[in-house]
């Protein structure tokens, strides 16, 4: 076996299935015959040592709670080469010899210089955003669409009773996979995201013309990478002179329990990263495609952008009319 201790933490912003994967890394570590630890507060506990033994009760009732137990945090210092070191010395300290990071671009970047460094790593894709390429899905985008199409549907009952426009803010600084998948699972009549643009004079007269034509409402989801929504509404006041209402539904997208495809993902994935570790792969970033679990060089995934789901774009256009 290549690994005897392993250890889990959770970094960047949190996501729902966190907790699964967390639960799923501790588990699965324990069947194989593994000391599994676990490291508080992301990498800033990995430099100030913050490492603790699990057991299977550590972990117990947690598959449903979103946000994550073992806590996360920004660390400036784990950005250099000295607090890089400081992690990988903390963890050899305690004989660990293997870690499963969870969380999204920032957090793989910190396993891979780890792996550089010569601690086993294994990245689990733990984001909201889905901008982690080489896998279809992140653990917690599924759930923070669900929230933004509930959310939507609630809109769409008061904007539909008072015959107005609606912009909704979601979350996506680079990535607009939450606008687009929630906006044509809720059947949105304009998608703005940051990897295509937009004319706002063309989406200004759409909209006044569908209210000219005896349309009770509208909905239009704005990405955050690609403005406030408060000035999408404005601008298009300006054009039409038509009012809309702005919602922004900000951190309440990466709260809540996670759905059943997010806490199926995030355990599968948890194992899998432990089973990878004990064949003795290192460096790799491991997500789903097309239904298979897939294991890709950390290095190659952190010098990648994802593609764009053009195709899919296209059709939430056609469906808007």
């Amino acid at each position: 076996m290549s690994v005897k201790k392993i250890a889990v933490l959770t970094s960047g912003g949190d996501s729902q299935g966190m907790n699964a994967a967390v639960r799923a890394v501790v588990r699965s570590g324990l069947y194989h015959g593994l000391e599994v630890y676990a490291v508080q507060r992301g990498y800033a506990g990995l430099i100030n040592n913050d490492i603790r033994r699990m057991d299977l009760r550590s972990v117990g009732d947690i598959i449903q709670r979103g946000g994550t137990i073992l806590q996360t945090a920004r660390c400036k210092e784990f950005m250099t080469p000295e607090g890089q070191q400081i992690g990988a010395n903390n963890l050899r300290e305690h004989g660990i010899d293997g870690l499963v990071v969870i969380g999204g671009d920032g957090s793989y970047q910190g396993a891979n210089k780890l792996s550089k460094l010569g601690i086993k790593t294994m990245g689990l894709p733990g984001t909201i955003d889905n901008d982690i390429p080489f896998t279809d899905f992140t653990i917690g985008f599924d759930t923070a669409v669900s929230i933004v199409v509930d959310a939507i549907n609630k809109l769409r009952d008061t904007m539909s009773s008072h015959e107005r426009s609606s912009v909704v803010e979601v979350m996506g600084r680079h990535c607009g996979d939450i606008a687009l998948y929630s906006g044509l699972a809720s059947g949105a009549e304009t998608i703005l995201v940051p990897e295509v643009g937009f004319d706002l004079d063309e989406i200004a007269k759409r909209m006044a013309d569908n209210f000219a034509q005896g349309k009770r409402h509208s909905i239009v989801i704005v990405a955050e990478g690609v403005g406030k929504g408060e000035d999408i509404a404005a601008e298009i006041t300006r054009r039409n002179g038509i009012e809309p209402r702005v919602t922004v539904l900000g951190h309440i997208q990466r709260g809540g329990a996670p759905t059943h495809n997010d806490r199926i993902l995030a355990s599968s994935l948890g194992d899998f990263a432990v089973r990878k570790l004990i064949e003795g792969e290192s460096g790799k970033a491991c997500g789903i495609i097309k239904g298979e679990l897939v294991a890709t060089d950390i290095d190659k995934v952190v010098h990648t952008k994802k593609d764009f789901n053009m195709e899919l774009y296209e059709l939430a256009k056609r469906l808007s009319q």
